[in-house]
């Protein structure tokens, strides 16, 4: 059996343990953990209450309680995306901790209730998100559960630290340049940067960074980010045209190998070679290969990692002229981005979209060529903790921090297609190896059903049960 959400939903419906039972074992897995810093806020009364109010409808409606994918599946909100009425957001920053605001459900939060997961925390993240590593000033500094020492990555890092503990089984997550997929390959998790247009993100999450931001979790199995994503994807209301993910094609495919990442950002070789291991596999069960080089996505790579940049630093400066909210409260490196917003012109902004429009196209191109793009995650090891900070005003430094990590991570944010993350295989010290992989818009779920032939293989084991979760 597998040790996922799916698993401890199947225990729940069966009534091997009711929801109130897996609630308590999350919240005291919390109390537990609290060394991990996953956790910024957590409200043991809420979750409480959610249980009491999930094992009540699986007495009275048992066939509508049975029908949520997640019935009775405790989970935590991450401090920074779309609201879940109850948890107060503050995106790990001084700017709104003093407000403590509380906005009701977005589209999102309202479809993981649909489901049946019940949120009773929110989860560490660096302020605003401006990190590939998840230590905010106000903190707590969330660490990796594999080795403390290290970081669980970021932006989504408190989320993959509690999900690689096993304190709830997913968790959501948000990735506007890596953010779901990093942490998850930080800790032995399975992320999908879902293609623009698939997830809500009304009513107030503004323009999520001018579309390049997506939501969806960070999960322990291929088979519960899919469920998920089937649960809560489309009708998106905007702003962008809904997309049909496409069925996933039996046919064998070709699959683009790109073992490397440049001399600017190199790989490590074990890195590297996991890549190559995972393209071996995959063309033994009957898909071809197409070795590419650096050459083949070195442009769109800068060109993505470039308007990512852009977009961070006009959207912290349009926040910093929000009435009422005092940009000296927050940390040096993001007023020193909110500077570099407002001193960016239209012109060089505008530029700096089009060169986007460009990745989008140019990956299309490549595309013409294979079905899938399989390529690093991570260019090594997750960092030490303390290894991203934010008392500093450069930030082309911090920026060079975040891409010599993941040299190919905006490439998915950029361009809206989708990107699929997953470990396949230990090293030496017991950290995930993981890929990584890119399809055209609307192939999630092809993403999906090659990563679970890849963790069919049964290379990576979680470290951590699922709270709750009988054995």
């Amino acid at each position: 059996m597998k040790d996922d959400a799916i698993a401890l939903a199947g225990a729940i419906r069966d009534g091997r343990l009711t929801a109130g039972e897996a609630m308590a074992a999350s919240l005291a897995a919390a109390a537990s953990r609290a060394d991990l810093g996953a956790l910024c806020h957590v409200d043991d009364d809420l979750g409480r209450r959610q249980a009491d109010a999930a094992d009540a409808e699986r007495r009275t409606d048992v066939d509508r309680f049975a029908a949520r994918p997640f019935c009775g599946v405790p989970t935590l909100a991450k401090d920074l995306g779309g609201p879940f009425a109850g948890l107060p957001v503050v995106a790990g920053s001084r700017l709104f901790s003093r407000l403590r605001p509380d906005a009701p459900d977005s589209d999102l939060a309202n479809r993981f209730r649909a489901a049946g997961l019940l949120p009773f925390g929110l989860t560490t993240a660096p302020e605003f998100g401006l990190a590939l590593a998840s230590e905010p000033a106000i903190g707590p500094i969330a660490r990796n559960p594999l080795d403390l020492a290290l970081t669980p990555g970021g932006s989504s890092g408190g989320a993959a630290a509690a999900v690689a503990a096993g304190i709830v089984a997913v968790a959501h997550a948000t990735d506007a340049g890596g953010s779901i997929r990093v942490p998850a390959a930080c800790c032995g998790l399975v992320g999908l940067k879902p293609s623009r247009g698939v997830m809500p993100a009304g009513p107030a999450f503004g323009n999520h960074l001018g579309g390049i931001a997506s939501e969806l979790c960070v999960s322990r199995s291929v088979r519960d980010s899919a469920a998920l994503l089937a649960s809560v994807s489309g009708k998106t209301r905007g702003p962008f045209a809904d997309v049909v993910l496409a069925e996933p094609r039996t046919e064998p495919l070709t699959i683009g190998v790109l073992c490397e990442t440049g001399s600017d950002h190199p790989t490590t070789a074990e890195r590297s070679a996991t890549i190559e291991s995972a393209a071996r596999f995959l063309e033994a069960r009957g898909h071809r290969l197409v070795p590419l080089a650096w050459s083949d996505v070195s442009t769109m790579a800068k060109a993505s990692a470039s308007l990512f940049y852009d977009l961070i630093s006009t959207n912290l400066a349009a926040l910093s002229e929000t009435p009422g909210l005092d940009i000296s409260l927050a940390e040096p490196v993001t007023q020193a981005f909110a500077a570099r917003g407002r001193a960016l012109s239209a012109t060089d902004l505008w530029r700096s979209q089009t060169a986007g429009v460009l990745v989008s196209r140019n990956l299309w191109r490549l595309f013409d060529r294979i079905d899938v793009l399989l390529a690093p995650m991570l260019a090594s090891p997750p960092p030490p903790i303390g290894s991203s900070p934010f008392d500093h005003r450069d930030t082309d430094l911090h920026l060079n921090r975040m891409v010599s990590l993941a040299p190919l991570a905006t490439l998915a944010n950029i361009s809206g297609f989708p990107a699929l993350t997953l470990p396949f295989g230990a090293d030496a010290d017991g950290l995930p190896l993981p890929v990584q992989m890119f399809a055209p818009l609307g192939a999630d779920r092809q993403l999906l059903t090659l990563g679970a032939t890849l963790e069919a293989d049964g290379r990576w084991q979680h470290a951590f049960p699922v709270a709750g979760l009988p054995s």
